[in-house]
């Protein structure tokens, strides 16, 4: 490729980006500079120390400001291309704003990465910012060759990484810390439960411990957001979805403003990442509101209303009387969760087509004036001129034996969509349980191929 390349890599916060990219940075001899938070004069020091102790040149004169340290980047790196990467760039463009216009005309015609071959990195953990680099009349949109978001590890590569081979307790401490690498080692220091019967004094002396990182890491993840300026209008939002009222309006009752009112908290906390908006499959313009971070809804629900006792080091008195709030708040939609990235990551065989669309949705019943909840609603690509396909219905359950009742209410809920003009002839309806399914259940589902029941057990079979 001729002439200088820019790439930009994403992802909240602990995913590991940093030690990927350092590590590349070394195995390829390219350059690594890390900025901080500081003032423009201060980073351009910094940044223009990194830039000699790499290239073991002198610029002639001190950088005057970006324009100068940019122009000298490209400069610097002509023979052959290497990464060049800045880390944490939101702490530059924050005290610098005009530092992505002086890129984006460094990258063009004219400017010195005309003759360089440097592969210029940008990586940060405020999405907000990250995601505003290449959107809408950004500078750099069209400029990157290269967007990455690194997400966390998927449930399943979250289970090995962690070394826990008991899907059930591999549910429990996901329900906790998700898939984020950096809570395996240095904010656990290496604890992981040794069994089920170990997980609740190990949930006691990790994350409800005051003496831990992972204590207070939740409250740090909202903090390092600079576009929350209202914390306790945000912690009332994430309080909001993590006890349940999953709606715009649900979310406003509980905070006690218009519906109105949270709009702007709630696209914030989006763009963010730490929020996600799912549409309801079955209901047009209806949606609900996800956490995205396992440990914020855990502090929301658990940990926020008890604060006082935990600093006090009362974990244990505080966990036994919060526990079943932990069961039913916290780890049955987190279930539910997974139970969708089940499906995400079938093929076409296991629904009998390929899952193009994965959610839930609320099938309403007139007849029995009832709205019938469907957890993992897998639907079938649209095709121009027919009705929408759905593969499959499921209903999700943690805490109970699934049996043929549950059954029932997906079966009539495939006929009332069949009234609506859904294609049902060969849509599975699909159980999955927490705690198994009952004799009856499991007999009859394996005499019907249109009934599949996931346990725990296949839930992590690969």
């Amino acid at each position: 490729m001729a002439g200088a390349a820019l790439g930009v890599v994403s992802g909240r916060r602990r995913q590991g980006k940093s030690f990927l990219l350092q590590a590349l940075a070394e195995a390829t001899g390219g350059m690594y500079f890390a900025a901080t938070e500081a003032t423009e004069a201060e980073s351009l020091r910094l940044f223009a120390d990194a830039l000699v102790r790499h290239t073991r040149e002198i610029p002639d004169a001190p950088f005057r400001d970006w324009n100068d340290a940019i122009a000298h980047l490209f400069r610097s790196f002509g023979d052959r291309p290497v990464p060049v990467v800045i880390d944490e760039f939101p702490f530059l463009s924050r005290t610098s704003p005009a530092l992505p216009s002086i890129i984006q005309r460094e990258l063009g015609p004219g400017g010195s990465g005309r003759d360089s071959a440097a592969r210029l990195v940008l990586c940060g953990s405020a999405m907000s910012v990250m995601g505003g680099l290449l959107a809408g009349q950004a500078p750099l949109r069209g400029r990157a060759g290269l967007e990455l978001v690194i997400h966390p590890f998927r449930y399943r590569d979250a289970a090995e990484f962690w070394g826990i081979s008991d899907p059930r307790l591999a549910v429990l401490v996901h329900a906790i810390l998700g898939g984020t690498p950096a809570y395996r080692y240095e904010f656990t220091q290496g604890d992981v439960p040794a069994s089920l019967a170990d997980f609740d004094d190990w949930v006691v002396r990790t994350v409800l411990n005051p003496q831990t990182p992972l204590f207070r890491e939740a409250r740090y993840l909202l903090a390092e957001e600079s576009d929350i300026r209202d914390p306790a209008l945000y912690h009332s939002v994430l309080a909001a979805i993590a006890s349940g009222n999953t709606t715009n309006g649900g979310i406003a009752n509980y905070v006690g403003r218009k519906s109105d009112q949270i709009t702007h908290p709630l696209n914030v906390l989006e763009d963010c990442a730490l929020v996600a908006r799912e549409p309801d499959l079955f209901r047009s313009r209806r949606s609900r509101y996800r956490i995205v971070e396992p440990l914020i809804t855990f502090y929301e629900a658990i940990m926020r209303r008890r604060w006082p006792e935990l600093e006090i080091h009362r974990a244990e008195n505080v966990w036994g009387s919060v526990r079943q709030t932990f069961l039913a708040q916290v780890v049955g939609p987190h279930f539910e969760s997974l139970c969708r990235d089940f499906a995400l990551d079938a093929g076409e065989t296991l629904y009998g087509g390929f899952p193009a669309e994965i959610g839930s949705g609320v099938v309403g019943d007139p007849a029995k004036r009832t709205q019938i909840e469907i957890d993992v609603a897998v639907l079938a690509a649209q095709e121009p001129g027919q009705p929408r396909r759905i593969l499959s219905l499921g209903e999700v359950k943690w805490g109970e034996v699934m049996s043929h009742h549950h059954l029932e209410r997906l079966a009539r809920a495939r006929t009332l969509l069949e009234q609506k003009g859904y294609d049902t002839r060969d849509t599975i309806l699909a159980c999955y349980g927490g705690c198994g399914f009952t004799e009856e259940l499991t007999a009859y589902a394996d005499d019907d191929s249109r009934t599949m029941l996931v346990g725990l057990e296949r839930l992590y079979q690969a």
